[in-house]
């Protein structure tokens, strides 16, 4: 960053437009000769007590030595102006407005686990990422003037924002200087004693420091030469707050941080990498325990690097870096993001990639030219796909790109979600199939009890576009679908109790009867038809009438390892019957065929009302082993991948597929699947997990 002068008086404006003429063209120079005549006149002081134009001033010269375009340095001068920013056209004025709007998001207080949402709504908002570059340059030097005043009363909140938002921002961005400066300025202002320590050990040995690098530098390009390798070699800073963090993280004391000496060899080839490491490591003590091998092993984020420890010159501790030119370049321009590695947290692999291509961005808006066509770049590749909304507290909300208002009531709270009626948004009700914008504030209207509506979960009307959302009322719909069955199944049982001439019926003697271990999971399969009026009926009659017990014989059915049970039949051929396809527990029933032996069927399989009484056997299960074949039936909501989800966890399981079919038709999807399992609770977990799965509406054996 190049430094450039700023006037203290507007008297001093001329000579500080002569300090930027080598930057800048002569149209330029006026541009922001004009910005800075109108800004002299502002005779007001800033809430930390700095004059209006001594602060605009100090912020366009940090800007001017970054080397930004003109608008964007006459644009800082305008900040506090109210009147007269029309005359300096459409690109200045949006700028001007943008860092106002982008300021009137500073939060007031802010959770921490908040605060990563916070400042992606902050880049997100801007339609130009150049306001973020003034806001940064304004904090800067607010933070310098609270720094040297040191008697503002707003310095402690100040300092914390610039902390938790700025700094990181900065950071992110690739704005290197600016970070450290930011960063050391509100450690300063936080922990002054902290500060004022580590600073003083600094200075006692800032003096000796330097020329310790300096031999070190020295020592080990000699060694490079004379190994024949080809490699940059330089000091590596270290600021008062990354030392303070370190001594943090790794809970160590001053003496103890081997970086505050440190050297970067950078090389062409990963080969180089570790030639260099042995050539480190021979003319140098390798310092045990303080060696990282990144390349080998890169961190989560990408991050690659060799890190060494050694006793260099004189016995002195000092860090080593070593890495190739573009394992540097990845670091520094974000798509290693180790941002990420030096603040923690959770990643977000969309976010990253989108910090990634701004920083190139901004190391390409040289070659830009003009500013519309970087603000068009900007506009059209950041952030496209989330919004970052607001809600009536000021907490920031992360969604997906054209949500809603039931999408965010969903993400606040689900019951929230469940009972919204309606939305404002900014104060204004809007419907709630509205698309949200960043930077709106939504507050939900809600009912004191209710539910959703089945419309939202229809994609042509645009209610919800999450699938977290979705999964949600899907979830409140299959739930009540329950509780309607159990109350059908009560009601069914109560009136065949009626029919038998009885008052009531053992509801938990009745479950057992049909292998049930819940009687709710009983009362759900006769609300649904599952259980025949012909087994209630045999289930409730109190006495069965005398008849005429044939021999029980075992005969094994045809299509499965596992054995049935048939009154009065012995070595006859037993059948599973392929439309129903019975498995343990299902009640079964046999029917005798001409030529095909005995047919068993479920109870309740719709074919056995049609079939010839006489011709029917009583049948049960035997001993059960091996496999029997089961048809379910899936619909969902179509999207990509969701064949894949679903197999996935039939080949996590361990069942065997042997038929399967599938349908879409616009955004649903109808599929049948013929599986193999050992019984019916196996098969009722496999439903269940595939229910879970996104998009899935139901799952249900035919």
């Amino acid at each position: 960053m190049v430094t450039v002068s700023s006037p203290r008086e507007s008297a001093d404006i001329s000579v500080w437009l002569e300090s930027l003429a080598q930057g800048y063209s002569r149209e330029d120079i006026e541009l922001i000769r004009r910005a800075a005549s109108l800004a002299s006149g502002q005779i007001m002081r800033l809430q930390s007590g700095e004059p209006v134009f001594s602060h605009v001033a100090r912020v366009a010269s940090i800007l001017a030595g970054m080397r930004l375009d003109c608008e964007v340095v006459a644009a800082s001068l305008l900040l506090y102006c109210k009147e007269g920013i029309e005359s300096f056209g459409e690109g200045v004025k949006s700028l001007v407005e943008g860092a106002r709007r982008f300021s009137s998001f500073a939060p007031e207080e802010t959770e921490k686990g908040e605060l990563e949402g916070l400042r992606k709504m902050l880049l997100a908002i801007v339609q130009d990422i150049r306001v973020v570059l003034i806001k940064l340059a304004d904090e800067l030097q607010t933070l310098r003037y609270l720094v040297a005043t040191d008697q503002a009363e707003s310095r402690l909140k100040a300092a914390t924002e610039t902390r938790d938002i700025y700094a990181p921002l900065a950071n992110r961005l690739g704005l290197w200087q600016i970070k450290w400066e930011l960063e050391d300025l509100s450690f300063r202002i936080l922990e002054p004693e902290i500060y004022k320590k580590i600073a003083k050990l600094l200075d006692e040995k800032r003096f000796d420091r330097e020329a310790f690098i300096g031999a070190a530098v020295a020592e080990l390009k000699d060694a490079l030469i004379e190994a024949g390798i080809k490699g940059e070699i330089s000091g590596r800073p270290k600021h008062i707050y990354s030392i303070y963090k370190k001594m943090q993280r790794k809970n160590l004391g001053f003496e103890g941080i081997y970086d505050v000496r440190a050297i970067r060899v950078l090389v062409d080839e990963v080969k180089d990498c570790y030639a260099v490491l042995g050539i480190v490591h021979d003319i140098w003590t390798p310092i045990p325990g303080e060696f990282d091998d990144y390349i080998a092993k890169p961190k989560e984020n990408g991050y690659r690097s060799l890190h060494t420890g050694v006793f260099g010159p004189e016995g002195k501790a000092l860090e080593v870096q070593i890495r190739t030119h573009d394992m540097h370049r990845a670091s520094e321009m974000g798509v290693a993001a180790h941002w990420h590695y030096k603040e923690g947290g959770r990643r977000d692999f969309r976010f990253e990639e989108k910090l990634a291509w701004l920083r190139k961005l901004l190391g390409w808006r040289d070659d830009l030219g003009e500013s519309s066509e970087f603000a068009r770049q900007v506009r059209e590749g950041l952030f496209r796909d989330s919004v970052y909304v607001l809600t009536p507290q000021g907490k920031v909300v992360d969604l997906p790109q054209d949500a809603t208002p039931v999408d965010f009531a969903y993400h606040v709270h689900t019951e929230l979600g469940h009972r919204c009626r309606g939305a404002k948004v900014d104060g204004a009700i809007v419907p709630l199939n509205t698309p949200l914008k960043t930077g709106q504030r939504v507050e939900i209207i809600a009912a004191k009890q209710g539910g959703p509506s089945l419309d939202w979960l229809n994609p042509e009307q645009g209610f919800v576009r999450s699938s977290r959302a979705r999964a949600k009322i899907r979830q409140w719909f299959n739930s009540r679908n329950v509780e309607a069955a159990m109350a059908q199944g009560r009601l069914q049982l109560e009136k065949e109790a009626r029919r038998a001439g009885r008052s009531g019926f053992p509801l938990e003697k009745m479950a057992g009867h049909f292998n049930f271990q819940k009687s709710e999971e009983f009362l759900v399969e006769v609300g649904r038809g599952n259980i025949t009026r012909r087994q209630i009926q045999s289930a409730l009659r109190e006495e069965t009438p005398e008849v005429e017990r044939l021999p029980v014989l075992k005969t094994r059915a045809s299509g499965s390892s596992g054995d049935v049970l048939v009154v009065g039949v012995d070595k006859l051929l037993t059948v599973l019957a392929k439309c129903c396809k019975p498995m343990p527990p299902d009640e079964i029933v046999g029917f005798v065929t001409r030529g095909r032996g005995v047919m068993i069927h479920r109870k309740n399989c719709i074919n056995v009302p049609h079939l010839e009484e006489a011709r029917l056997l009583e049948a049960q299960w035997g001993h059960q082993a091996g496999k029997f074949p089961a048809d379910i039936a899936i619909v969902a909501l179509d999207r990509q991948g969701l064949l894949r989800d679903i197999s996935d966890i039939l080949a996590r399981e361990r069942i065997n597929v042997t038929a399967t079919r599938s349908m879409s038709r616009k955004d649903n999807a109808s599929m049948r699947f013929t599986l193999e399992v050992s019984d019916l609770q196996e098969l009722r977990k496999v439903l269940g997990m595939i229910t879970g799965v996104p998009g899935v509406v139901q799952a249900v054996r035919r």
